[in-house]
């Protein structure tokens, strides 16, 4: 039997590694930690996004004249890149029929992904966008204005907009709903993926170990249970008054309409932030690197003119 590929959609500091071990914690679904090996693929018909040695807007136009000359144009070529990585997930698999493949970068080409794997499930995970902000700030430290700019401005917009073009073939969730431990919510998960769903899944999974450099130890060490403790500790990271307008201007930048496909409301988002006691904490620090990114920007709108593209963060915040 053929390999099935599932894909968890999400930004980093989702929690998609905890789904992704629940999920592979049933039997005839296996998983590594991130493969990432669709990224290249995905940007194949992408003149922008991609820095490197050779011009890429320029490779872009060379596979689109030599996808000409094919039968049935990029089908064609779109059919082997799918027989190739098929091929690779039927290699790394322990025996499974189906293939988890978790990859937060996979934010940026969610629907590449879906064009090349029309038969495969998608689920699309969704976080409060302050956890986001916060668990990104505790892990990668430090905050600044341009803060996982590729994620938050770019790769968001992009899974809302692929969730709304495939939304009857795909399945939308939010991480608090899981975490909670709910076997409802993820009976209906494993429903959607065709997978038998086993209840103890939901403490087995700790015992699950992912190979690979790419993946989050941080959360595989802290959540060896299913706990709603994670949804309130975004309040304290973001309560100086620096990053509370920052968290302001960026779920506007995100809007009522994005939100509301990711199943939160904007006003009361704005409404939990604005109620948090306000403090100081590492305040100073932070209007340093607000001042710091201010003089690094024109050197970034020159690098993404060369061809990387995307909004630029300080302006979008300032319209915001």
């Amino acid at each position: 039997m053929a390999i099935e590929p599932i894909f968890i959609f999400s930004v980093s500091r989702s929690g998609s590694t905890l789904v992704q071990r629940v999920i592979a914690s049933h039997k005839d679904v296996t998983t590594v930690s991130e493969p990432w090996i669709l990224l290249p693929y995905g940007y194949t018909f992408r003149a922008k996004g991609v820095a490197a040695e050779y011009q890429h807007s320029s490779l872009v136009r060379a596979i689109e004249d030599f996808c000409k000359e094919l039968p049935h144009g990029d089908d064609d070529y779109r059919a082997e890149l799918r027989a190739v990585v098929l091929r690779l997930y039927e290699k790394a698999h322990g025996g499974g029929r189906f293939f988890v493949d978790k990859s937060p970068p996979y934010c940026l080409i969610s629907e590449e992904i879906i064009r090349l794997f029309p038969e495969a499930k998608f689920v699309f995970l969704w976080r409060n966008p302050l956890s986001i902000v916060s668990s990104i700030i505790h892990t990668f430290k430090p905050w600044h204005p341009t803060l996982f700019r590729s994620d938050l401005f770019i790769g968001l917009p992009r899974l809302v907009a692929a969730y709304l073009a495939h939304s009857t073939q795909a399945y939308s969730v939010r991480f608090e709903d899981l975490l909670g431990g709910d076997e409802r919510q993820w009976s209906a998960l494993m429903d959607y993926l065709g997978i038998e769903f086993e209840p103890d899944a939901l403490t087995r999974f700790s015992e699950l170990s992912l190979n690979g450099r790419m993946g989050d130890p941080t959360g595989v060490k802290r959540y060896s249970t299913l706990s709603s403790e994670p949804h309130e500790k975004w309040k304290g990271t973001l309560a100086n008054p620096l990053r509370k307008e920052w968290c302001r201007r960026y779920l506007r930048y995100l809007g009522d309409d994005r939100l509301k496909v990711m199943g939160y409301d904007i006003r009361q988002l704005v409404r939990e932030l604005d109620s948090q006691p306000m403090n100081l904490h590492s305040l100073i620090p932070d209007l340093g690197r607000l001042v710091m990114d201010v003089a690094k920007e024109p050197v970034r709108i020159q690098v993404r003119r060369r061809g990387i593209g995307g909004p630029n963060v300080l302006l979008e915040l300032l319209r915001a």
